[in-house]
């Protein structure tokens, strides 16, 4: 499980784009792209440096949904990202 501690940033040479014909957020990198979903969007604008505790609270409170399960979603979001070398996780 990543703690609440950890401050998810992307990682080098991925950036996040809006992708001007769909309008949908998109992982650029150097091997290709991904097209996010409006929930991994969220969570990766706040990719940053702030920690895991306040991208959750941010959202829960945004959003006004369930803090438990919104933590297990993000956390889920940031594992897979990180599987995927999109994310570094410190």
């Amino acid at each position: 499980m990543i703690p609440d501690h950890t401050q998810p940033r992307l990682a080098d040479g991925v950036r996040l784009e809006i992708d001007g014909t769909t309008g949908k957020g998109v992982l650029l990198f150097p091997e290709g792209i991904i097209e996010l979903n409006e929930t991994a969007q969220e969570i990766v604008t706040r990719c940053d440096g702030r920690p895991l505790s306040e991208i959750v609270l941010g959202l829960a409170r945004e959003y006004d949904a369930d803090l438990e399960m919104l933590a297990a979603d993000v956390r889920e979001t940031l594992a897979d990202l990180q599987r995927r070398k999109l994310v570094k996780l410190a």
